[in-house]
Formats: C-alpha cells, structure tokens, sequence
C-alpha cells in the first residue's frame, strides 16, 4: 500500500515530497531579534528530519511585538542578515523546504521566558509597554495594553509588510502569518479580546478588519509563486469565545484575501482556556475548514506517530500535519515514520546507511 503521509502535495508554486510538516516552535534564544548559534543547530538538525516542510519559530515584526527579550525576529538588516546565514546553512545540509512564520504578540508581549517563569516582566526586567486591541490585559497581573488607534494599526501591518519583504529576501520557500495563540492578530478577532466599538470591534466582520487588512499588504509583496499561509485558531475553547464555526468563516475570508493554506490551531486566548489533550484534538476543525473553505489545510496538536498521522491524511481530515515536540524528542520522527509505512524518505547521504535496506539494526529499534 502506498503512504498518503509520503506522497507529495503543492502549495502556490512550491511542492513539498511529503505532508509531515515540523510545526514552529519558539527557542527564546534570539539576542534582539537576531538568530544565534542555537538557532543554526537546531534549525539545521530539524532541516534534515525527513519532513517535507520546516517552519521557523514566530519571528516577530517590531521589537514591542516579541513575546521575551530571546525571542527571533526580522525588523532590522542585522536579523536579516543573521536568518539568511541560517537559511543557507540549512539548504546547504539539509532537504526540507523552508518557511517562516511572522508574528506580533500584542498584549502578551513583554514577558519572561519559559525558564524564567513566563510572566510579565518587571520594570527591573526591562519591560516595554504593549498593545493590543483593546486596553484589556491577558490575565490577571499582566501589562494593560494601551488600546490601538488606526495610526498604530497602520505601523504594524507596515511591519508585516516589511517583514514580508525581507523574508522574501532571505529566500524562503513560503511566509506564514500567525493568526492563534492569543497574539496580536488572533486577538483582534477573538470577541473575548477585542471589545472595540469603532469599525474593528463587534461584528466578526468588523472584528476581521485590521488582521485580513494585514494579510492583502503581505499578499501584495509575497510573489504569487511563493505559498502564503495562515495559523488559525480552530476554537478558544472559552465560554463566548471563537468556535469552530468562525475558523471556516476566517478561513473563507483568508482565502478570499489569497491565502494559500490553512494551519488549524487554538487556545491560548485567556490564561483560562484549557485545551485537551486527546490525540489529535485540532484535527475536527481542521476537517470542517478544509471541506468547507476549499483550502489545503494542515492539523497540529497531539499527533504524535505515524499511524495516526497517516490516518489524518488518508482520510482526508487534512492535508498536512504538523508535529512540534515529537520532532524535539526525535529528530529523525519522519525517518521512523516512512519505515514504519514502508515509505521512501530523504536522508542526508552521510546518515544512508541507516536505511533499513542498508542497516538491518533499523528493524531491531524498539
């Protein structure tokens, strides 16, 4: 039987060998928005993973708009310069096609990073004042965003854009723009963030103003050959706030302003959105937008083996899937997984002879 997961799929004018995508995942480890050491080890590892896609962490596009002091970013020549080494460096050693995903974290910028304790930051801490679109902090004990106004609105879908173009620039296989996880754009959309009275608050309609008035400014300088996708939230798992129902309207709206793919995420909105952690929890919305909306679209969220990551495809609930952690805990997952489905998968030609044909100890791995 052939694998679905190993077969290859396009996206704009870019086709990736297979639907195993490795998810963005953030390092902190950036030093002002420049990529580091850390990031050419282990972007360059993950390039060489088997998946047919690598997306870079949230990169942001203005300083205030990171999450921690570490975390990457592209909004000056030096981080330019720094994530076109590791570009480079990935091609050079490794197979996956490369993407970035651009984001502003909003009201929950300025805060520590994991290790710390992931709070916000003190003044001791070098905090920076945040906005977002309401004055509506995160959760308790977090900065008080000061509210947008259109002029600031304007500076930051500039930052996308220029964001975009420099990610053109740096030679990426595709750009991503980060719609979920609380931040900036999601939470515009989100009812339980964005509490506006003006033209961007109230309806959905409204509410999606500013963040696909983003997406056309971005579209508008990301070549046609080159894919623009989108991570969306599939729900805030929140009494009042986003549903399913709005993930297929967003992505109906994306596709309408040329987004090329859909990545289906949720939560995080609120400190009290509380996701479960069944295998594949994302996967029911990520099959309602993509049967709905008509976009290829990709499930992330606890798919963790190749069975399960082969059934999600074949059964048509996605296109792609995506796996963050267990490329973390092994880097070669989409090698295992091509023997498991008795798929083809490339290797850098120093590691072939830990092919199975070539290396008998591959069926004796437990």
């Amino acid at each position: 039987m052939t694998s679905v997961l190993f077969s290859p799929i396009r996206l704009a004018d870019l086709e990736l060998p297979n639907r195993i995508v490795v998810s963005p995942m953030c390092q902190y480890s950036a030093d002002d928005g420049v990529a580091s050491d850390w990031h050419m080890t282990h972007l360059g590892m993950l390039a060489n993973s088997g998946a047919g896609m690598l997306v870079v962490e949230a990169t942001h596009v203005e300083r205030r708009g990171r999450i921690t002091h570490g975390c990457l970013g592209l909004y000056s020549d030096a981080c330019e310069e720094a994530l076109e080494r590791v570009v480079l460096h990935c091609r050079h050693i490794g197979t996956a096609k490369l993407a970035i995903q651009l984001a502003h974290a909003g009201r929950k910028a300025s805060a520590q990073r994991p290790w710390e304790g992931a709070k916000p930051l003190s003044e001791a801490e070098d905090a920076w004042p945040t906005i977002g679109p309401s004055a509506l902090p995160f959760g308790p004990g977090w900065h008080t965003p000061r509210a947008m106004t259109e002029d600031d609105m304007a500076h930051v879908s500039a930052s996308f854009t220029d964001a975009a173009k420099r990610s053109v620039n740096v030679g990426f296989d595709a750009v991503e723009l980060h719609f979920a996880h609380g931040y900036l754009l999601h939470s515009f959309i989100s009812p339980l963030s964005n509490k506006r009275n003006d033209a961007y608050g109230g309806s959905f309609e409204s509410r999606m103003q500013f963040p696909l008035g983003v997406v056309r400014s971005v579209r508008a300088v990301v070549p046609r050959r080159i894919p623009l996708g989108a991570r969306i939230t599939g729900t805030d798992w929140v009494d009042g706030g986003l549903t399913a129902d709005d993930a297929v309207a967003m992505g109906k709206a994306l596709k309408a302003a040329g987004v090329d793919y859909i990545d289906v995420s949720s939560a995080n909105i609120t400190p009290e959105s509380r996701w479960p952690t069944d295998p594949g929890f994302n996967v029911p919305a990520a099959e309602r937008v993509r049967h709905e909306c008509g976009l290829p679209v990709r499930a992330v969220g606890m798919i963790t083996n190749a069975k399960q990551a082969e059934a999600i495809v074949a059964e048509g609930r996605a296109d792609m899937v995506a796996l963050a952690r267990a490329f973390l805990d092994d880097p070669h997952w989409a090698w295992h997984a091509a023997q498991t489905l008795d798929a083809d998968v490339a290797r850098p030609i120093q590691y072939a002879r830990t092919a199975p044909k070539l290396w008998p100890g591959a069926a004796l791995r437990g």
